[in-house]
């Protein structure tokens, strides 16, 4: 599987999780610049450090350019740096959900 195409699954998981937090939260994004606004709300719904959002973000402007413009524009380094923003954000979500929202847990 191609850079671009790791790229885009491990961004699609993460934009998957900004938007459950968001949906927990009792919101969601607007239509209008949809991934923007769910990976914005991060800062907002579980705390997440700035770094890691513009992180995120530069993540989506990148997908953009592979998905919709050209192909080959994303590096196995830029891959391996999505899987593991998505794996760290997904344990941030479900920490934050069971100190946050407990009753969504079966224990």
């Amino acid at each position: 599987m191609s850079p671009d195409w790791q790229l885009a699954i491990a961004y699609n998981a993460a934009l998957q999780i900004a938007v459950a937090a968001l949906a927990v939260s009792g919101y969601r994004a607007s239509r209008e610049s949809h991934h923007f606004r769910a990976i914005q709300s991060l800062k907002h719904t579980i705390g997440l450090d700035s770094a890691s959002i513009d992180l995120f973000d530069s993540f989506r402007k990148k997908r953009n350019i592979g998905g919709y413009e050209r192909a080959g524009t994303v590096s196995e380094q830029e891959t391996k740096e999505m899987v593991a923003l998505a794996q760290k954000l997904r344990k941030d979500v479900e920490e934050w959900l069971r100190v946050y929202h407990p009753e969504l847990f079966r224990e």
